[in-house]
């Protein structure tokens, strides 16, 4: 993001002995393996997910309080759907999913350049369905000080629509 170039965001970079590393900075660890099909560019994806703040005490600005890895109830409006390679979600989710299993769960550390564009959760998703989520990814965004702004999702791939 060209914003960001030049600027320094919080703390130094964390890296995570038990994730992997993308060449983007993107940090993930596969918390269960899918045994599904992978998305193709263009497919719409079913997916669930929470997101954390990890330089802001972790915490969550979207949980949905569903176990991860058991049986879900629900039908598919209750899930977060998008068509992969818009680019209507941030980078890192989008970069996440395309490698992804059906019935996968893979947790991502973002780093900031990775994350909602210009800091503002409001133009791509995934975005809060409640207001103290929104109030709590907000301020961490939008904190001038030196919050670190690395954000942690969890998210299951759920479904491919073709």
């Amino acid at each position: 993001m060209e914003a960001l170039k030049g600027k320094d965001y919080g703390k130094p970079r964390m890296t995570y002995p038990d994730y992997e590393m993308t060449p983007s900075g993107l940090q993930y660890k596969d918390m269960r393996e899918g045994t599904g099909d992978k998305p193709s560019q263009g497919d719409t994806l079913l997916v669930d997910w929470d997101g954390y703040t990890i330089g802001y005490y972790g915490r969550p600005f979207e949980a949905r309080n569903k176990p991860k890895g058991s049986s879900f109830e629900g039908s598919d409006k209750d899930f977060y759907r998008f068509v992969l390679g818009q680019h209507t979600v941030i980078p890192a989710f989008e970069e996440a999913v395309a490698t992804m299993k059906v019935g996968g769960i893979r947790r991502i550390v973002v780093p900031v350049e990775l994350g909602y564009p210009n800091n503002d959760y409001k133009k791509q998703g995934p975005k809060p369905t409640t207001f103290a989520g929104e109030r709590a990814l907000a301020f961490v965004l939008g904190n001038q000080g030196m919050i670190d702004k690395t954000l942690l999702f969890d998210i299951e791939l759920m479904r491919i629509l073709k």
